[in-house]
């Protein structure tokens, strides 16, 4: 079971790490553009 959470948790990390850099990344191009 702490297995399972511990990649459940992980999983959610990288989720959000990548809506982040999305999200940068955007407002990186807005700004220049």
């Amino acid at each position: 079971m702490i297995l399972v959470v511990v990649e459940v948790i992980n999983f959610l990390i990288l989720i959000i790490c990548v809506l982040v850099g999305v999200a940068f990344v955007t407002l990186l191009e807005r700004k220049i553009l």
